[in-house]
């Protein structure tokens, strides 16, 4: 998938020969872009729960960009140096640096906050940046060494 939104806002650009997605997304597209980049995920290395919590992050977080971002966001996921990173940007107003900050796990009886909350749980490194123009999430998480085979 390659239809990205131009306009979206976005974090430096990841090396092209490992670019694995980029594409815009609408709530229609999510559960789809789901499917994608599990299957993404699977091809990087990733297996078993990490794929799982890999998979539940980036699905947070389109679903935050769509809720919240504007009705629609784009996606783009990589692998660099060791680690598959995905960031979903959307054009929301944005959220305080305060709530940005904020990392304490939501109350149970939360309706909502636990999107950003669970993305940061399940994955190894989270970045967010927001200003009225948008917000721009990048989450990693470290692939498993390859093991080589004695010949």
């Amino acid at each position: 998938m390659t239809n990205a939104d131009p306009d979206l806002p976005r974090m430096a650009a990841p090396p092209e020969p490992f670019l694995l997605i980029a594409t815009a997304f609408e709530q229609r597209q999510v559960t789809q872009l789901r499917h994608s980049a599990a299957a993404c995920a699977h091809t990087a290395g990733l297996r078993g729960q990490r794929l799982n919590d890999f998979v539940l992050a980036v699905n947070e977080l389109t679903t935050n960009a769509v809720r919240h971002g504007g009705g629609r966001g784009s996606l783009r996921m990589w692998r660099q140096a060791g680690s598959l990173v995905c960031e979903v940007s959307d054009h929301g107003d944005g959220f305080s640096s305060r709530l940005r900050g904020d990392h304490r796990r939501p109350a149970p009886e939360s309706v909502g906050g636990w999107g950003l909350w669970l993305a940061r749980e399940l994955s190894d490194t989270m970045d967010v940046a927001s200003d009225r123009a948008g917000t721009v999430v990048r989450i990693t998480t470290l692939l498993p060494i390859p093991h080589s085979t004695p010949e």
